[in-house]
């Protein structure tokens, strides 16, 4: 039976003057082609729309074929609406890039559609930096998504060992546990995903398979 997911990626395109950030590359089209090949409806949309810029860090030196149609998915990207959001969808998705931390966390149209996908008991997934939409997610009553659910995300150890932490908002790792998550991770940069009934995180780019493997689950099981 189809399915119909819903993307969500960021516009965010600097940390610095001199360091570059966007989405990462593999968080989007691993789980993209993934979906695709399960003959699920991906629709793709953006927190501003338009071309969604990838952190350079994140493109292979090599052509991958393999991703070449997720990426011109990129090239011009749907502003993420309430009217989207009311469409319907089985599950939504958020990967990562530091960008993510500047634009998930406070878009009120993210956090309407994570509070619909909650309410209606939908699926909702993400990695790496993706769940930075997670923080500030809440049910209609105001109580955490993450509240008492066991959550993966990139680790504060992680972004230490990067020696971006002083560039960030916020920790995210630290953030999900304060709105009561019960965090649980891997080794660092080790391929690490977590499912909690139907919500699925994952940890870091090399974890982006396993928690597309997980949705997956979750919509068949569901």
């Amino acid at each position: 039976m189809s399915k119909d997911i819903l993307m969500v990626v960021t516009n965010h395109t600097k940390l610095t003057d001199q360091h570059k950030t966007g989405l990462w590359l593999e968080e989007f089209a691993a789980p993209y082609n993934m979906f695709r090949e399960q003959g699920y409806n991906v629709r793709v949309t953006s927190i501003s729309g338009g071309k969604v810029e990838l952190d350079p860090n994140s493109v292979p030196e090599e052509d991958t074929p393999k991703w070449t149609e997720a990426r011109l998915q990129l090239e011009d990207t749907e502003e993420l609406t309430k009217d989207i959001v009311d469409q319907g969808y089985d599950a939504i998705f958020l990967p990562g890039g530091h960008g993510a931390m500047f634009d998930f966390p406070d878009s009120e149209t993210l956090q309407y559609a994570l509070q619909q996908m909650a309410e209606n008991d939908k699926v909702i997934g993400s990695v790496c930096h993706g769940p930075a939409g997670l923080v500030n997610a809440t049910y209609e009553d105001g109580t955490p998504i993450v509240k008492g659910k066991k959550v993966n995300a990139f680790t504060d150890s992680e972004e230490r060992g990067m020696e971006l932490e002083d560039n960030m908002p916020f920790l995210l790792e630290s953030k999900l546990r304060e709105q009561g998550a019960e965090f649980e991770s891997g080794e660092d940069w080790s391929d690490y995903s977590v499912r909690d009934g139907k919500l699925v995180t994952g940890q870091n780019p090399m974890s982006s398979e396993s928690t597309a493997q997980k949705v997956i689950e979750a919509l068949v099981e569901f």
